[in-house]
């Protein structure tokens, strides 16, 4: 990879070359990129890509790195941050996002627009395409409920536009989840209501957030998904396992659910806390626990 030639090809575009991702996920782990770029808007992206394909250079697309583990050898290749692509403009009663807005932002415009439906996801701490790409939910709602349409781009350059039904949604899951592509801009469609019930329902649901969810440490949030029939942080805490360290990693003390950075965890720590979690389970419940946190990377 010729940085020169990239960074006097990619000039209005900002490039970090072996940057380490810990600064950049929520866990506060996870080792070097080749090169992180920061593109501001949908062109950009897709020159970024098309870069990437005659170069040959791998490529993938985070949002906020919020539900994420990347391991502590890093990413090879390209990764492209959408946090620079953040409007949020407003059509009667729809909302066009960029993938880089925050969820939590987006929830506050609807609010101000006096539009209702979006309240469920006012604490939750992704992107908006991050959102889309694993149907994100919680407290009742998800992603599908509000959804009706995503703009992506294709591994080969081109742009295409999928709708709710073409989307197969279903519990964290989406069908651009199998596809080698970006989101670059949702729809979402709400309904007319009232300012004051919304932000009631708001603050409610950002009480019930903070009372509960371990928000003064670093964390990937909810480690797993909710396996059927079942609570993931109670089978965590009937198991015994609250609280158990490992390295600088710690299932919360405050919901069993979540692993919290308390000391310079390592991706590592954080990886192999989460396979011992789900052999416990396994083997005391014959339950098995898939992760909703992605893990990425290569090892350290």
């Amino acid at each position: 990879m010729n940085k020169i030639e990239m960074i006097n090809e990619l000039t209005d575009i900002t490039l970090l070359f072996d940057e380490p991702l810990m600064n950049f996920t929520f866990t506060k782990t996870g080792g070097p990129v080749d090169v992180l770029a920061f593109p501001k808007s949908k062109d950009e992206v897709i020159t970024l890509v098309e870069y990437c394909r005659n170069h040959e250079i791998p490529w993938l697309v985070l949002g906020n790195a919020s539900n994420l583990i990347v391991r502590d050898g890093g990413i090879r290749g390209m990764v492209i941050m959408l946090e620079n692509m953040k409007q949020v403009s407003v059509s009667g009663n729809q909302i066009i996002v960029e993938a880089g807005a925050k969820l939590i932002d987006t929830t506050y415009v609807a609010l101000d627009k006096n539009l209702t439906g979006f309240e469920f996801a006012c604490g939750i701490p992704g992107s908006v395409g991050g959102a889309v790409y694993m149907n994100a939910g919680a407290y009742g709602g998800e992603i599908t409920d509000i959804f009706t349409s995503v703009e992506v781009l294709l591994a080969d350059g081109t742009v295409k536009t999928l709708s709710n039904e073409e989307m197969q949604f279903s519990y964290r899951h989406s069908a651009i989840q199998e596809m080698h592509c970006i989101v670059l801009e949702a729809t979402f469609t709400l309904a007319t209501g009232n300012h004051e019930e919304i932000k009631e329902k708001m603050d409610e649901l950002t009480e019930l957030r903070e009372s509960k969810q371990p928000l003064e440490y670093p964390s990937c949030g909810s480690v797993f998904k909710r396996p059927e029939g079942h609570f993931t942080g109670k089978l965590i805490q009937d198991a015994g396992l609250q609280g158990l360290k490992w390295g600088g990693a710690q299932i919360s003390e405050k919901h069993a659910g979540f692993i919290v950075n308390i000391d310079h965890a390592t991706a590592t720590d954080y990886v192999e806390l989460i396979a011992h979690i789900q052999e416990v389970i396994k083997e005391k419940y014959d339950v098995a626990l898939e992760t909703e946190v992605h893990i990425i990377g290569e090892e350290g």
